[in-house]
């Protein structure tokens, strides 16, 4: 394959896929298709674990009304991987991105995209190609700092509230049967997630009756305190524990199904939400069981916020006209602003501060127990889930005497 021309753009998909991640790419795609400043248009399967391999395909030539069908499908369209950057894989992949001729490079993904992203910008700059890189936000963890939120959080924030929601009502049917109910959530090391369970919550009853999340340590007597406490005052218990809790002595308490670490060296937890349904039963003598929605908290499509496939859209649309004005080493950010009412707009932050970084739950979105959430999260999560949540009906207790 020989090209000459100069203007030729690639954008690559990384980390884990979302509902709305191809939102994103159809927003890049369709602003680099406007733009007659882009020749080539290339898109790289599995991200640049495909790019090593040269696995790129032409962006131009694919199927009538196909974008507009992608902004509603879920997962990623061009492939993901999980790849980190070997010491030779840059001079590598500059050396691919000469032979394609490409100067403009879009990188969809969260904190180790990122990463990713940052050393390709240094390596070019190191063997001097004239190459533009810039990063576009995506994660469901909602951990990336100096953007307001992440695109793909609030379409899980969506599911997990519903979720929590549903799963409680069948607790609820029948609480003598399972009276004590564990949901777990993803979120690495930050309890963005978990605390999303609570945005269906309307009343102090009303599940998720706790909220163990990462930024704070797990201590096992006062979560029995606490489960035994609910019991007795509501008859049934909803706990949603986010999968990196950590016990005291910073355990995980999912390492006991730890079945390894990712390529960034992440561990790869299972058994958080196992461990607190064994404490119960074994020091409370509670039935318990626990639910792990796992890939359907990023994939869900029917979960999807409207106001975050909008925002997944305009971070890829604006990715693409900050890369045409000549930034690069960057990141896309929302900036958010609640006059005449909330929306977004984006701005751009270097990518040295992001990679790897990562922001946790604020203080203030907790209160005093550290197991439930505050109105300032409230405040904060509720504009990013789009529609607002149902309000499911409740029968009124009222007993008929046996004369009657």
């Amino acid at each position: 394959m020989s090209l000459t021309t100069r203007n030729n753009l690639i954008i690559g998909q990384s980390g884990g896929a979302t509902a709305i991640i191809n939102a994103s790419l159809v927003g890049a795609v369709e602003a680099a298709l406007e733009d007659e400043r882009i020749d080539g248009l290339y898109g790289m399967c599995y991200g640049v674990e495909g790019l090593l391999k040269e696995d790129v395909i032409d962006l131009r030539r694919q199927p009538t009304g196909v974008w507009q069908r992608l902004l509603y499908t879920p997962s990623a369209a061009l492939g993901t991987c999980r790849y980190r950057l070997k010491d030779e894989d840059p001079k590598r992949l500059i050396a691919i991105l000469r032979k394609y001729d490409i100067h403009y490079m879009l990188y969809i993904g969260g904190n180790d995209s990122a990463d990713t992203a940052h050393r390709l910008a240094e390596a070019a700059r190191h063997l001097s190609h004239d190459l533009h890189v810039l990063n576009v936000p995506k994660t469901i963890d909602n951990d990336l700092p100096f953007t307001d939120h992440s695109p793909g959080y609030g379409s899980a924030a969506r599911f997990i509230a519903l979720a929590t929601m549903d799963s409680a009502m069948n607790t609820k049917s029948i609480p003598w049967y399972y009276p004590v109910k564990v949901i777990e959530t993803m979120g690495r090391d930050a309890g963005w997630l978990a605390a999303s369970s609570a945005l269906g919550k309307r009343e102090e009853n009303d599940p998720p009756h706790i909220i163990l999340v990462p930024e704070q340590r797990f201590k096992a007597e006062h979560f029995l305190r606490q489960v035994e406490e609910v019991y007795r005052r509501v008859g049934y218990v909803v706990v949603v524990a986010a999968e990196t809790i950590r016990d005291e002595h910073g355990q995980a308490l999912g390492a006991a199904g730890q079945v390894g670490t990712d390529a960034f060296q992440h561990p790869l937890l299972s058994g958080a939400a196992q461990q607190l349904v064994r404490l119960v039963m074994n020091e409370l003598k509670l039935r318990a069981r626990f639910d792990k929605p796992g890939d359907l908290q990023r994939m869900a499509s029917c979960c999807v916020s409207r106001t975050d496939r909008d925002e997944a859209y305009l971070v890829g649309k604006m990715g693409i006209r900050a890369l045409l004005d000549g930034e690069s080493d960057k990141m896309v950010t929302l900036v958010r602003h609640m006059e005449p009412a909330y929306h977004c707009t984006t701005g751009l932050v270097e990518l040295v501060g992001v990679a790897n970084a990562q922001r946790l739950l604020p203080g203030d979105y907790l209160d005093e127990s550290k197991t439930m959430v505050t109105q300032a999260f409230y405040d904060y999560a509720l504009p990013l889930i789009g529609d607002p949540l149902p309000g499911y009906a409740r029968l009124e207790k009222i007993r008929i005497k046996g004369d009657e």
